[in-house]
């Protein structure tokens, strides 16, 4: 079975942090570029930073660069989004996808709650 499993998400004030963990199962890892979207009740899901397969390119959402770093472990299995400086406007449901190179199609999680108020 493909499983992403996404951890680390909760409550926060302004301008704290928080690292999301996703882990996967079920297909080769190091194959797939790694991505986080995020979605709030009412709106389109929003993609907030991708990772190429290697770790060694990274790009981000604009009003996230600077403040989220994405990375991957491939050894094991896992893609980090740290967050840094939050803002009550990046509450949402963050969601972790893996994405084969040159497929629009992928593999996601079921969210991790982050909220940020104070």
């Amino acid at each position: 079975q493909v499983q992403l499993v996404e951890s680390g998400g909760g409550l926060v004030q302004p301008g704290g942090s928080l690292k999301l963990s996703c882990a996967a199962s079920g297909f080769i890892f190091s194959n797939f570029n790694m991505r986080w979207y995020r979605q709030t009740p009412g709106a389109e899901r929003e993609l907030v930073a991708t990772i190429d397969t290697t770790g060694r390119r990274a790009d981000y959402l604009d009003s996230a660069k600077g403040r989220f770093t994405i990375s991957r472990d491939n050894a094991k299995k896992t893609v980090y989004l740290q967050m840094n400086s939050l803002r009550p406007e990046d509450t949402a449901v963050y969601y972790c996808n893996a994405r084969y190179p040159g497929s629009t199609k992928g593999h996601w999680g079921q969210g991790s709650q982050v909220t940020v108020s104070a």
